[in-house]
């Protein structure tokens, strides 16, 4: 009954939080100045939508920067499906989130660019991640602790597993221990090289 009832209010509100949530999230910081690229969560006002910032994201199990671009960040270009990679958006893995705006979160990305080897994409189509029905009854995914305006937490491990790496993410979404929610948005964030 709260599975169904939850799902039916997803199905509401969510196309409607979420490409606000996306980019109040990623362009919530303080302006650039001579001490460089802001944390995009120190950002706020008018400048957020004036300059570019920053937010860690998961890799494969360790935590790189992602620059964001201003302008709310979200792209409304036409963007071949080819061309998207995920960006997954889930409880928070640390003790200390990754984005705070406008609610606790961090990201999961599936790759970086390796040294100009190989092809790397900046465009990224935005997924929340909570846990399934399925996931909750067999209590094999564990919500995070931070409730979102979504009516249930973001998902934080599964099996015991922290979400650290699209893998991880791909694999509980097959086993239907997650349920991945396309927000719909697409935003173009880079990760240096030399991280």
């Amino acid at each position: 009954m709260f599975m169904t009832r939850f799902h039916r209010t997803l199905r509401v509100l969510v196309p409607v939080i979420a490409v606000t949530a996306l980019a109040i999230g990623f362009t919530a910081g303080r302006p650039v100045d001579a001490a460089g690229l802001r944390n995009c969560v120190d950002v706020t006002g008018h400048a957020a939508v004036r300059v570019a910032c920053y937010e860690d994201v998961w890799v494969d199990g360790v935590q790189l920067r992602m620059t964001f671009f201003a302008g709310q960040t979200a792209f409304t270009g036409a963007t071949p499906d080819d061309r998207l990679i995920e960006l997954y958006v889930l409880a928070a893995q640390t003790n200390t989130p990754q984005g705070t705006a406008p609610f606790a979160h961090d990201h999961v990305v599936g790759s970086a660019p390796a040294q100009n080897q190989g092809e790397y994409r900046v465009h990224l189509h935005g997924f929340f991640v909570f846990c399934s029905a399925q996931g909750i009854a067999s209590d094999l995914c564990e919500p995070g602790s931070t409730s979102t305006p979504f009516g249930a937490p973001f998902a934080k491990s599964v099996n015991g597993q922290p979400l650290t790496s699209a893998e991880a993410v791909e694999s509980a979404a097959a086993a239907g221990l997650i349920t991945l929610f396309d927000t719909g948005g697409v935003l173009i964030g880079t990760i240096g090289p030399g991280q």
